[in-house]
């Protein structure tokens, strides 16, 4: 593995963390449930976005850029869809309408995850380009007894598989009908979901075995993952709200249609995100999208850099819930800031190896928010290369900061920041530094000379230095703040 150590993940299907081994090093592969475009992705989509972007690098490390292959699927046939076309499109035909609505947030959605800093995946299928897979999934099903039709709809029948429910760990009995899937008196069991159902004709539709119709939700991940990543693959990953009933039943139906064990080797879920402490709804009214962050004050009445979102959420484990708040986008304002005036002490011609430290913490199941730490403790040593006692000569000190400097910058990259990106620094940063530089004021004017000094330090060894002087006008203190370069 190149000097990478060995890499763990944590599997939700296990419940364990091991070392994972790719069915094909040459071809290691992944699939992750990407947006239903039915309207702008919300910041609680932009984790997994961020989360399995950082895997898929790590992957490409590891294995290298041209063995991973990454699928991440667009679901632009849905209910949800439907019903907002017909609200937002009322004088076009259906057909049109829904292509209006998914071709825009489809657009979005992709502007949106550039943004955040990530690549773009190896391939990302349209469902509706994948219609032939799912009728042909369909019948296997059916022919091998794990599926029925009622009442103009073809059904999984759960109690045809024996070990069904194995990812939740929910026994049948226990099982209730998941999202999208309605109890009906036609169902044999109340777990049975839809694999198929009639369209009428104000309703997209395709022509299929059982009358024109359109697939249910779950299939449509089975076929897509199976056309680009075969019948079993490495990894899949998603969202922890995802495990039931979409993933569950993804097993179910793959599994059961290809006749194997398994449908992925390893299961990864993302936690949740709350905003302010309060699960994120519009009822609460603390529902954001990514657009509205990128591009609006809708949140803390500012804009806020892509860059700056996604540190935010790498700060965190990917397996912990998250609490998206002012005070951690202000965090990770300061860090980025400190890593990026850092990256300037770079010369053009120095390179280096990626951090020992921080691809150790990420081949720890993507321990991100150790990898992050372990940068910021680069940035400040290379800080604080050029006052360390004991070099042998200025020119010696100077090899190790740029050293350290480029170190700072590789790794940095592996997480998806390019730190020799000119950019001002951000406002948010100003604002927080400014806040800081009054409070200093106010301990001096207090005769609090320890507080004082302390502020003084920790924006020193940020590489903000302050100048005070006096205001011609009134003889009182001033204090200005610059970058040191």
């Amino acid at each position: 593995m190149g000097g990478t150590p060995e890499l763990k993940l944590y599997n939700t299907l296990t419940r364990e963390k091991s070392v994972f081994k790719p069915i094909d090093a040459e071809n290691v592969r992944m699939y992750v449930c990407g947006p239903t475009v039915y309207d702008y992705a919300h910041i609680g989509n932009a984790r997994p976005v961020i989360v399995f972007d950082v895997l898929f690098r790590l992957l490409r490390h590891v294995y290298g850029e041209s063995h991973v292959t990454y699928a991440r699927n667009i679901t632009d046939v849905d209910d949800k869809i439907n019903a907002r076309a017909l609200r937002d499109y009322p004088g076009l035909p259906l057909n049109a309408a829904i292509r209006a609505v998914t071709e825009k947030t489809e657009t979005q959605f992709l502007e949106d995850a550039r943004a955040l800093g990530s690549l773009e995946p190896t391939v990302q299928p349209r469902a509706t380009d994948n219609i032939a897979e799912m009728i042909e999934i369909i019948e296997r099903l059916i022919a091998r007894g794990h599926a029925y039709q009622a009442s103009g709809e073809v059904l999984f029948d759960t109690k045809s598989m024996a070990d069904y429910g194995q990812l939740s760990k929910r026994n049948l009995d226990e099982q209730q009908a998941g999202a999208r899937v309605a109890v009906d008196a036609h169902k044999k069991n109340p777990g049975d979901f839809v694999l198929w159902k009639l369209s009428d004709d104000n309703e997209p539709g395709w022509e299929s075995p059982w009358g024109r119709g359109r697939p249910g939700w779950h299939i449509e991940c089975s076929a897509m993952s199976g056309r680009y990543l075969g019948d079993v693959f490495d990894i899949h990953g998603g969202g922890l709200d995802l495990i039931f009933p979409h993933h569950e039943n993804e097993i179910a139906q793959s599994r059961c249609a290809h006749g194997t064990d398994v449908m992925a080797n390893v299961w990864m879920h993302n936690g949740f995100l709350q905003v302010e402490g309060r699960k994120m709804s519009k009822s609460e009214g603390n529902f954001v999208t990514i657009y509205e962050l990128l591009h609006t004050e809708t949140f803390a009445g500012r804009q806020w850099p892509g860059e700056v979102l996604r540190l935010a959420m790498l700060m965190t484990h990917y397996r912990e819930p998250i609490d998206f708040t002012w005070n951690k986008l202000i965090e990770a304002s300061n860090t980025l800031s400190k890593w990026k005036r850092a990256a300037e002490l770079l010369s053009s011609q120095s390179t280096a190896p990626i951090d020992p430290q921080v691809l150790k913490a990420l081949a720890d199941d993507l321990s991100t928010q150790r990898a992050v730490q372990r940068l910021s403790t680069i940035a400040g040593s290379a800080f604080a290369a050029f006052h360390e006692r004991g070099a042998v000569s200025e020119h010696e000190v100077e090899q190790e900061q740029q050293m350290l400097v480029a170190t700072l910058v590789a790794s940095a990259k592996l997480l998806g920041f390019d730190l020799l990106e000119k950019t001002e620094i951000d406002e948010a940063v100003a604002v927080e530094v400014d806040a800081r530089v009054k409070a200093r004021l106010e301990f001096l004017k207090a005769k609090n000379f320890a507080e004082a000094d302390k502020i003084r330090d920790t924006l020193a060894a940020e590489g903000i230095q302050l100048k005070d002087g006096k205001d011609a006008a009134t003889g009182e203190r001033v204090t200005t703040w610059e970058i040191k370069r």
